[in-house]
């Protein structure tokens, strides 16, 4: 049987993929020269590199990432981490804007962002990875207390920011980047307080995560400065479930309630569907103010008034850090807190 050896016209489709050697002969400089040209320029005359560069451009060549990486040490990659079940990353508005954020910083370099979820007892795998090298730095967000993953990172060495403020390390120790969520708990109360409601009580976050802290601390500072009790309060964990939850056990304990701050607009949609379906006029019978102004308070019925967090600038602001500690850049000696502002709508 004759076997037909002539190249088809798929092998004559094929370009040929350029190689270094290629690029450092069309340079007119060794294949060692071309290859620190194109990894960052060390040792390489400014002459040489611009012949390199001019020969990367007209040959359309690629550097192989895994060959680049061993030279650089490194991976032209970050993690953003959430230590979050799976559903709550991909329902909860907040993860999508600090995603966005975070793209957005690094729109201007090649560096990739690798979404890392740990889930609830896995950040041993986590701080295992990490460590591993597979990325040159890491963002971590919704980060609750036993996570311990400032700690872990601190250990590490790995560069690393934290959006919202972590609770387990010395804050002097962690850079991080957040809203005052203190004072947007206050801000949100005392819009109630203004609006001439007299008993208040507040759906508050997870106990275990700064968010949920300072903004229980901003709600009762505001309540007990106005002479009312502090004695109205629930935890949710900043999902609609919760909400729906915590404001009927909230009503039951407290029927007299005329305003409700809650943690978060996720939860506030959550109580305001209980509210209609237990007959209660927002804001005639009772006022709500929620937290994050992220897309779902213009959306509820009624719409919500809220405190404005700046995730997706939060998220921009704590990937330019962290560029900068990979660059070694000097470290910022305070964290950058961003000021809250009051949205206000139709339920307070």
């Amino acid at each position: 049987m004759a076997v037909d050896n002539a190249p088809t016209h798929q092998d004559h489709a094929r370009p040929a993929v350029p190689t270094l050697e290629e690029v450092a002969e069309r340079a007119g400089v060794s294949r060692s020269t071309a290859s620190r040209a194109i990894n960052g320029g060390l040792r390489v005359s400014p002459e040489a590199l611009a012949a390199v560069e001019a020969a990367v451009a007209e040959l359309g060549y690629t550097p192989n990432r895994a060959a680049r990486s061993l030279v650089t040490k490194r991976t032209d990659s970050i993690a953003l981490v959430v230590p979050e079940p799976d559903e709550r990353v991909l329902s909860d508005p907040f993860f999508a804007g600090t995603l966005s954020g975070l793209s957005a910083s690094m729109a201007d370099t090649d560096i990739q962002v690798v979404l890392v979820i740990t889930r609830p007892g896995e950040s041993e795998r986590t701080v295992r990875y990490l460590r591993n090298g597979h990325v040159d730095g890491a963002i971590v967000v919704s980060h609750h207390r036993n996570d311990e993953l400032d700690r872990a990172l601190l250990d590490l060495r790995v560069p690393n920011v934290f959006v919202g403020r972590p609770l387990s390390a010395n804050e002097s120790d962690v850079q991080f980047v957040d809203t005052d969520n203190v004072e947007g708990g206050r801000l949100a109360t005392q819009h109630l307080i203004d609006r001439g409601c007299r008993h208040i009580g507040t759906i508050a976050g997870p106990e275990d995560m700064s968010a949920g802290i300072d903004r229980l601390a901003g709600w009762r500072n505001a309540v007990l400065a106005a002479g009312q009790a502090d004695d109205a309060v629930a935890y949710g964990d900043f999902t609609i479930a919760s909400g729906a939850t915590q404001v009927r056990r909230l009503l039951a304990d407290h029927p007299d309630l005329d305003g409700i701050f809650i943690a978060s607009d996720l939860m506030a949609a959550g109580a305001l569907s209980v509210l209609t379906e237990l007959g209660k006029e927002v804001p005639r019978d009772i006022a709500v103010v929620g937290y994050d102004n992220l897309g779902v308070a213009a959306s509820t019925s009624p719409p919500l008034t809220t405190v404005i967090q700046p995730v997706v600038a939060m998220a921009r602001a704590a990937g330019a850090r962290l560029l900068d500690q990979m660059d070694g850049s000097p470290r910022p000696s305070e964290p950058l807190i961003f000021a809250p502002e009051l949205v206000v709508r139709e339920s307070a």
